[in-house]
């Protein structure tokens, strides 16, 4: 049941959220009748709110376009979840957005009460979020906020790309899905140049537009999956197979992704990779809490054994 109090603030966020409502179903939502619900509608235009009502059978309620919205009320777990939110956001690399993102948490502030402000500061001051690695290059936000609306449109992209050895190409592409992962913006999706779905580093991304055509996504696609899977086999000199005793959900929350893929067996989990450095794949396998047996390679078990011999002296009595 809404209380009376909260009921015109109640149609004022229907409509911000909905954009256009019959009255039958405001009415209905809030558990009144027309009559009434028309009082509420008259009491929000008396206050400068510009609400238009269509008449007739279809006719609907709906605010007027670009009207911009007073700041709405919160409660304690919506400002706190906003201001995690806004924390967050100030470490994936929108590096334009940064005065948005700081103008956003002043608003916010200024509208809590007292204690719930003090709730929130407490929140922004403290809490780390390790979201990226150290000198990691930060991508154009151009790049991001247009290959997104490329990907949500279904619109074929044009972009000019530097490769990791300073190559400069051009080509089409039909942007899947973005991914934030490893402390990097990486797109997904088909490359026209190469004939084949591909993944991009975004801040390698020199300029990129919008093209008039239109492609179709594959139904059900993961970008982040799929750029897990890319990574993880990407043509390194070592191939590596592991098997570890434990389940899937564990081996997944416990093993990295950048290590490989990981399949699930009749008594276990099989962790399947490359790598160039065997002496590292080795120190990443000692931190899992679980047993595992290499199947491959002899480096890896010899970088293993070393790794184990240097453990075994720095316990052993001097």
């Amino acid at each position: 049941m809404y209380h009376p109090t909260t009921r015109v603030l109640a149609v004022l966020e229907m409509l911000q959220t909905h954009g256009r409502l019959s009255g039958a179903e405001m009415a209905r939502r809030l558990e009144v009748d027309a009559r009434t619900l028309r009082r509420y509608i008259e009491m929000l235009q008396d206050l400068g709110i510009p609400i238009t009502a269509e008449r007739g059978r279809y006719g609907a309620y709906s605010l007027v376009p670009g009207y911009k919205l007073p700041p709405m009320m919160f409660t304690d777990d919506e400002a706190l979840a906003l201001t995690l939110g806004l924390h967050a956001a100030r470490g994936l690399g929108l590096s334009e957005a940064t005065p948005a993102i700081e103008s956003a948490q002043a608003k916010l502030e200024r509208v809590l009460p007292a204690p719930l402000k003090g709730r929130v500061r407490a929140l922004s001051e403290t809490v780390a979020l390790d979201m990226t690695g150290a000198d990691v290059p930060l991508p154009n936000s151009v790049a991001i906020t247009t290959l997104s609306s490329g990907a949500q449109q279904r619109r074929r992209v044009h972009f000019a790309y530097r490769a990791a050895d300073g190559a400069e190409t051009e080509r089409d592409f039909d942007p899947y899905g973005l991914a934030f992962r490893q402390g990097r913006w990486y797109v997904v999706g088909h490359c026209h140049l190469r004939a084949g779905l591909r993944s991009f580093r975004l801040d390698r991304v020199q300029s990129v537009s919008l093209r008039e055509e239109q492609f179709e996504r594959p139904k059900h696609f993961d970008t982040l999956a799929h750029l897990a899977l890319n990574m993880a086999m990407l043509p390194r000199a070592i191939a590596v197979e592991v098997f570890l005793q434990t389940d899937l959900a564990f081996a997944r929350a416990e093993v990295p992704g950048m290590l490989g893929v990981l399949e699930a067996t009749e008594d276990g989990v099989l962790l399947r990779g490359r790598t160039d450095d065997a002496d590292w794949y080795a120190c990443e396998l000692a931190r899992l809490p679980f047993a595992f047996r290499v199947h491959e390679p002899e480096a890896l078990r010899e970088a293993l054994r070393r790794r184990a011999e240097a453990l075994i002296a720095a316990v052993m009595p001097t």
